[in-house]
């Protein structure tokens, strides 16, 4: 076997066989420790796990299999509801790990950073690459805290399919909304898969209500579970009425006996399964026309004839379509119903080539890929993780990045497995690569083979664009379609043990703001400091210590403040001149300007132009004079906060020849600054969504210190056991929550935090706010 692999690595010289060895050996040897003597087993990247005897497949076929076998997905849920663990067991069975990871104790693959491993907790999404049953899956682990939203985001963003996973005693909580929502956003077909139906409280039949009335998605029970909480021991498999049962006596989960259910052993199971199943076929058939007409015109009188393969085929088209959610049970943590989850995720889930993604057409067969995350390695530099949508990508290739209009050359290739790599020669469209050697490509870039590539695609959408009536740019943006990244709401400074160290920091948050895009790092004009804005508490800390571990630095944060915005309550007209004589030249611009609050919310200024502006004027001084109302807004007169809900109109502009558009720019910027400070000014604070989940005896006092935290409850909910509260509460008054709430609870509640909106601050604490920013109290 060993010499197998030796002879594959030495016929592709590209395979790294540090890697191979690093990843492969070690699980060969344990493989053949646990299998009878006399059965040879092939188990490395060359061959598919599981294939016994000579049936070995070639190392490209592997590599690059058929796209209709390929399962892109994304494991997403609350956090604790068990998506690392359940991702560790996907590992384990499928043959890519020798020994069961657990949370607790840090030893799982997705989560390798220090940071996690010590909380017990995601922190950045992790991509694992592994086959099941001829299908090749890549998988990618996401965060579960909010503060790691945007991991999400962008995962999902080059995903086919996800698997929601659900705590069965919680049902659809706080943030399984957010990751609802972000699936929704980009369109993804999705699974959900009731996990931890051994824990005491468990309840299926109230984790399913909660996804229909919460989600409102329309759930098919392709599963029942036999026995909850403590009786847990096993599913029935609705569509082919089976009975799984996991045996007891099994450490690692991987005995298990697969029963038809039959009216002499099981008559209730039995009975309960065929009514199960006969809705599963009613309500596929409300949503399927194909399945529908089938079971009308063959199997209306007797639906138990109706074939499995016929009924999942159903089942897969209305999962494509979004229309329904197919739901299944298990216990991750118990090693209980995973291998039907992969089963599932095979036979629900979509290939690359059944998912509609408009901007193919334009490429036709060339390259086209999304970066949709960055890594820093101290080794090999910065790995990008991509998502190719059409053509192949190899190593030594020179690649056009669209986004930043640069040509780099691709490295090296690397099939991703967490936090170890294995080095392949090419990889074709629908897969995901990590590639080594883009020194400028960030998150959200579209790569693909050449500048004429990019402009041929163009040029495509455009004229596709004028059949359809669309606008130009609207073609053009679907080329370019990245990542939405959230505007950060907290910021504190952050300072270097001396000022030489002051450049290594300043690399250090570069690095870091590449692989992380929600990271804003900008420099206080006043006081020299530099800043750092980020989405949250954890998330700063996260980074403080990333950068004392990673890049050595023993940095000093200061306080953590909490990012207000500021807006105008009345409409106010300024005028401005600006005068300037440069050398032998004269740079003369006058502006007249109105700033007025808008009805709308919108974080950027809404620009408008009176009549009286000629075109002409427009089009040279257009793009200086909207450059300049930007970074106007940028730093509101009351506390230097971003100004958003404004709306200016640009009445008068007279401009003497051969001012320089900077002059123009500066002009404005001043005069908007001024009729800003004229207007009467108002600060908005951020307004977070607040879940707390607390057992009924905590109640009274939790609600109460939500009252002196200036806190909105929406309502009480009862969850089993506990009651949720639910309700908005200001940001600056949930700072160091989770210690309070510990204290007041002997640490049996849990919370979640959103940000909602931004609300207006009542006259009062704006006044006690602005005294303290500038020293008063």
């Amino acid at each position: 076997m060993l010499s197998n692999l030796r002879i594959c690595a030495v016929s592709h010289q590209t395979i790294s066989s540090v890697h191979i060895n690093n990843i492969c050996c070690y699980k060969v040897r344990a493989s053949l420790k646990r299998l009878k003597p006399h059965v040879p087993l092939g188990r490395n990247y060359s061959s598919l796990p599981g294939l016994i005897g000579n049936d070995i497949k070639s190392l490209h076929s592997i590599i690059n299999p058929p796209i209709a076998k390929i399962r892109n997905i994304g494991i997403m849920a609350h956090i604790d509801a068990g998506k690392t663990t359940t991702t560790e067991r996907i590992l384990y069975y499928s043959g890519y790990t020798g020994s069961l990871g657990d949370v607790d104790d840090g030893d799982t693959v997705t989560d390798f950073m220090a940071q996690e491993r010590e909380r017990g907790i995601t922190i950045q999404s992790a991509a694992v690459t592994f086959d099941w049953k001829g299908y090749r899956v890549n998988l990618i682990d996401t965060p579960g805290h909010v503060d790691f939203t945007l991991e999400v985001e962008r995962c999902l963003r080059v995903l086919d399919g996800a698997v929601a996973i659900f705590d069965a005693s919680a049902g659809v909580e706080a943030q399984t909304l957010t990751v609802w929502r972000q699936a929704d956003k980009h369109n993804i077909p999705r699974i959900c898969f009731l996990n931890k139906m051994d824990k005491t409280g468990a309840s299926f039949k109230y984790a399913v209500e909660s996804i229909r009335e919460k989600l409102k998605a329309k759930p098919l029970l392709l599963q029942l579970p036999i026995g909850e909480a403590k009786t847990f021991k096993g599913v029935v498999d609705v569509v082919t009425k089976e009975k799984l049962l996991w045996n007891s006596n099994s450490n690692d989960g991987k005995d298990f006996e697969r029963k038809p259910l039959l009216e002499m052993s099981d008559p209730e199971l039995l009975k309960e399964t065929t009514e199960a199943r006969n809705a599963l076929i009613e309500q596929v058939a409300d949503l399927d026309d194909e399945f529908a007409d089938l079971v009308l015109e063959e199997f209306s009188e007797n639906f138990d004839l109706l074939p499995a393969e016929k009924l999942q085929t159903a089942i897969h088209r209305v999962t494509l379509a979004q229309t329904a959610v197919p739901v299944l049970c298990g216990s991750a943590l118990k090693n209980k119903g995973i291998q039907p989850l992969l089963d599932a995720v095979t036979v629900y889930l979509p290939s690359p080539e059944e998912r509609n993604y408009e901007f193919l057409q334009w490429y036709k067969d060339d390259l086209c890929a999304l970066a949709f995350k960055v890594l820093h390695d101290k080794q090999r530099g910065p790995l990008v993780f991509m998502r190719i949508y059409s053509g192949t990508i190899k190593p030594q290739l020179a690649i056009h990045n669209v986004n930043g209009n640069c040509t780099e050359r691709i490295s090296r290739l690397l099939l991703p497995f967490a936090d170890q790599h294995v080095e392949i020669p090419s990889l074709t469209a629908g897969n995901i690569a990590l590639t080594v050697g883009l020194k400028h490509t960030a998150t959200g870039d579209t790569i693909v083979s050449s500048k004429s590539s990019a402009l041929a695609a163009a040029r495509r959408a455009e004229r596709e664009g004028e059949k359809k009536h669309r606008q130009n740019n609207e073609a053009e943006r679907v080329l370019l379609a990245g990542v939405e990244i959230p505007e950060p709401v907290f910021f504190c400074t952050i300072e270097p043990p001396s000022v030489s160290k002051q450049p290594d920091l300043e690399h250090a948050l570069k690095c870091l703001q590449r692989e992380d895009p929600s990271l804003k790092v900008r420099l206080d004009p006043d006081s020299g400091q530099t800043v750092l804005c980020g989405m949250g508490e954890l998330h700063i800390e996260i980074i403080h210590d990333r950068i004392k571990r990673e890049y050595g630095l023993e940095t000093y944060l200061g306080p953590l403040q909490v990012a207000y915005r500021e807006t105008i309550l009345n409409s106010v007209r300024a005028t401005d001149t600006l005068d300037r004589t440069l050398g032998d030249k004269r740079h003369l611009v006058t502006v007249e300007v109105e700033a007025r609050p808008t009805e709308t919310s919108s974080v950027t200024p809404v620009i408008e132009y009176a009549e009286s502006i000629s075109e002409g004027l427009l089009k040279v001084s257009k793009e200086a004079i909207e450059s300049g109302i930007h970074s106007a807004c940028l730093q509101g007169p009351l506390l230097g906060s971003p100004v958003q809900d404004v709306a200016i109109t640009v009445y008068s502009l007279t401009i003497h020849p051969g001012t320089s558009t900077t002059m123009i720019s500066a002009c404005v910027s001043r005069c908007v600054q001024k009729a800003l400070k004229k207007a009467d000014k108002q600060v908005l604070e951020p307004l977070m969504n607040l879940e707390v989940t607390v057992a009924r005896d905590y109640l009274s006092p939790v609600l109460a210190d939500l009252a002196q935290r200036r806190g909105n409850i929406q309502e009480i909910q009862t969850r089993q056991d506990n009651k949720v509260v639910i309700g908005f509460v200001p940001l600056a008054d949930i700072m160091g929550y989770s210690t309070v709430l510990r204290t007041l609870t002997s640490g049996s509640a849990t919370f979640a935090l959103e940000l909602s909106t931004y609300q207006a601050m009542n006259s009062q604490d704006q006044n006690t706010l602005l005294n303290r920013r500038s020293g008063l109290t």
